[in-house]
């Protein structure tokens, strides 16, 4: 008998290979339920999100503060500013003086003047007028701005319809505009903020909760005691994905009864597709945090890259606060190549509007693209060999 046939090993067989998996997996489950620090942030930190975003954050400009100055003595102006009292986008105080309200205005008590001028009653009782008002603003908040200029033409305009109804100038008939808003009928923002937010807490169970798991092995030396056993670099990378990838659909699971339970977020969809689209997701993110663990092999580090590569880009660019289109030509190139971008008008679309399958199977096709090279990338990463 040859050296080479002493020195030769049979190769493990398919149950042998199967029984090793196995022992990855209970391993590894069994370490995320002795670790608090994965299950803060798998259960408490999703709630608390959801909570912040369903509850603290809102992009509704309701019951905005104003001042409405009348300035004119007919029972026109006064009409109006009755109507501002009334409309709930403002919380309208009345005043005679546009000065009344100058302080306010700078000291950010008040977010816009309404000046109903002393012109106002004589431009309204002429045949054809067409009366108008000065709406000033804290330009220093652009968006709070807008909305107080937007809703007071609003109201203005809702004004001047009411007076002329019946009666259109040389007899023309009068245009009765009927809106409809699909989807989200109530214009709530928590409809559209709570789904969002479900996608920033998986980029955090699937980006951040990996990176720092793998990356504490590094530095405690157990996966260097993996690398020496008989397992396989693809065994033990699917090892590690598995279980966390259970753990995010279970976050997800979570998520789900929070927003529609307690937050009453319409939810049009079905499960499978919510199920299908998370699952598309979880690949590029558990890729991103293996990537990010087995290139720093540190804790701090790695928390530190898995927020700027992982949660900041889904906060900002993924289209969840801030429309892309509205971002330079640069940034929407970006946003391209961020799983986040295609996993927010998915949760999105499956909540408010229901199963558009044409959409889901486009966005998950760019996921499990991404998926796939990210994983092929740890993959090549994570050698079994010391590093």
């Amino acid at each position: 008998m040859t050296a080479a046939s002493q020195d030769a090993t049979p190769a493990p067989s398919r149950a042998d290979r199967m029984r090793r998996f196995r022992a990855l997996l209970r391993k590894e489950s069994r370490q995320i339920l002795r670790d608090p620090s994965s299950l803060l942030i798998a259960v408490v930190l999703p709630v608390l999100l959801l909570f912040l975003f369903g509850y603290a954050l809102s992009l509704d400009a309701d019951h905005t503060k104003v001042g409405v100055a009348v300035e004119s003595p007919g029972p026109e102006a006064r009409d109006l500013a009755a109507s501002f009292q009334a409309s709930r986008y403002f919380d309208a105080r009345i005043g005679t003086d546009r000065r009344q309200f100058a302080e306010d205005l700078v000291t950010n008590r008040v977010k816009g003047i309404i000046v109903i001028p002393a012109t106002f009653a004589a431009e309204a009782a002429r045949p054809g007028g067409a009366p108008q008002i000065q709406i000033l603003v804290d330009g220093s908040d652009p968006n709070t701005a807008n909305f107080v200029m937007a809703y007071a033409q609003g109201v203005l305009s809702g004004w001047r319809a009411m007076r002329a109804a019946g009666h259109g100038a040389d007899g023309a008939p009068m245009i009765d505009v009927e809106q409809r808003v699909w989807f989200n009928q109530e214009l709530v923002s928590r409809n559209t903020l709570v789904p969002g937010a479900i996608a920033i807490v998986m980029t955090m169970i699937g980006t951040l909760l990996t990176a720092l798991v793998v990356a504490r092995e590094w530095e405690r030396g157990t996966m260097e005691a993996m690398m020496a056993t008989p397992v396989t670099a693809l065994e033990l990378l699917a090892g590690k994905v598995l279980p966390y990838f259970l753990l995010g659909l279970a976050s997800l699971t979570l998520c789900f009864f929070v927003a529609v339970v307690l937050f009453g977020v319409p939810f049009r969809g079905s499960i499978g597709a919510l199920y299908l689209v998370t699952a598309a997701f979880l690949c590029p993110a558990l890729g991103l945090g293996l990537i990010i663990s087995s290139a720093t092999k540190n804790q701090f580090l790695a928390s530190q890259l898995a927020l700027v590569a992982g949660f900041l880009p889904a906060f900002l660019l993924s289209g969840f606060l801030f429309e892309i289109s509205s971002m330079p030509q640069p940034i929407q190139w970006l946003t391209y190549i961020l799983p986040a971008r295609y996993y927010v008008p998915a949760l999105q679309t499956v909540f408010l509007a229901g199963d558009i399958w044409p959409l889901y199977l486009r966005n998950m096709a760019v996921l499990l693209l991404e998926g796939a090279i990210l994983l092929a990338l740890a993959a090549r990463l994570t050698r079994k060999r010391l590093a």
